[in-house]
């Protein structure tokens, strides 16, 4: 790290955050909701740190203990990232740098997180494209429906020019976007029937993530549209209160959807991305050559659970089906590019986002 007075200056912060511990606001993406982290680039005592969400391992003598946290489960893709992202860092730092994996909430909900790294008591995060609309308005353009047709479209957008100056309009709030991991393609499931067009969905009552753009997409198809946490979203379901959600096959498949839901529509309506997300003043407080190492290890994290989650989602698509799930599998996507169309004319804003985005897609081709 650089000079001891940025050190200083974190370890206040962490002091201030800790006499405000329990007034964070309320976690709000895909995922259980938990208690807000307190601490930040802890240094492990001379014997040695316990990292307890590593399985006990020991950091080595000196090293700088990072926290990384996830509101998912063990079993998500999102710890597959985080734990490659783990162990190239520390390969690459030869021990300086060792990050600990806080899944399940530990650290807090995804908004929860970001707020904690904006006031560096946090560290890390892996977050969901959800909630960085509130952090950057820039960042809503990747929620925007319809916008990608493939994997190969959103990798060709997301890992140039494009993606890079998104992540970097995070930095005006705090936050320093490393690379993106995936989330997948969304897919609507529902309780009451087969959907087959945009049409079918008119007047059913879906939990979205709390983002403006995916409200605006949804009421465009005269859906009732209802935000909420991931962890409330869980409960709704199994209670009835809502009849549907959205969200990529991996997920549908790691919380076992098939307990709630019966039908399955793969309309793949928004390619959604897993920020691998950092404080900005822990970024900026490490030396240049550490930086890059910390960005060339977010990357190949970022690609190989990618490679993870494409290997999964056969298999993981079959056993919605052997739980009775209904899957349609080519609905009639005209309809639904169709109806949501006039999203495109409300946010107008992103415009010249959405040129630059086809013109990348158009060169594939």
């Amino acid at each position: 790290m650089k000079k001891s007075a940025k050190i200083m200056a974190l370890a206040l912060a962490a002091a201030t955050a800790l006499s405000l511990a329990g007034c964070g606001s309320s976690g709000s993406q895909d995922g259980a909701q938990g208690t807000q982290a307190t601490t930040t680039g802890e240094t492990a005592a001379k014997e040695g740190g316990q990292d307890e969400a590593n399985g006990g391992k020991t950091a080595p003598e000196g090293a700088t203990v990072l926290k990384l946290g996830t509101t998912v489960n063990e079993q998500d893709s999102f710890q597959v990232a985080a734990e490659k992202f783990a162990e190239l860092v520390e390969e690459r730092t030869n021990g300086a740098y060792v990050i600990e994996i806080y899944p399940n909430g530990t650290l807090g909900g995804e908004r929860d997180m970001l707020e904690s790294m904006q006031i560096g008591t946090l560290d890390m995060g892996i977050i969901t494209s959800g909630p960085f609309i509130n952090f950057s308005s820039d960042m809503g353009v990747l929620d925007m429906p319809y916008l990608f047709a493939s994997n190969e479209e959103a990798y060709a957008v997301l890992d140039g020019e494009i993606g890079r100056e998104l992540l970097d309009t995070l930095e005006d709030s705090g936050l320093k976007g490393l690379a993106y991991a995936e989330r997948g393609f969304r897919n609507l499931t529902n309780s009451v029937k087969p959907i087959q067009s945009a049409a079918d969905l008119a007047g059913m009552t879906i939990r979205i993530m709390e983002n403006d753009v995916y409200t605006a997409s949804f009421q465009a198809m005269d859906v009732n549209a209802t935000p909420m946490a991931w962890a409330d979203a869980l409960t709704a379901l199994q209670q009835g209160t809502v009849q549907g959600q959205e969200n990529p096959i991996n997920v549908i498949y790691s919380y076992s959807l098939w307990e709630s839901q019966k039908y399955v529509t793969l309309d793949r309506h928004s390619y959604s991305t897993a920020i691998i997300t950092m404080s900005a003043s822990l970024f900026d407080s490490l030396d240049a050559d550490t930086q890059q190492v910390f960005l060339d290890a977010a990357q190949e994290a970022a690609e190989h659970e990618r490679a993870w989650v494409a290997d999964q989602e056969s298999s993981q698509l079959q056993a919605l089906k052997d739980n009775g799930m209904e899957v349609v599998e080519d609905p009639d996507l005209a309809s639904f590019k169709e109806a949501v169309q006039p999203v495109y004319d409300q946010y107008a804003e992103y415009s010249d986002y959405v040129s630059r985005i086809q013109e990348v897609i158009a060169g594939m081709k």
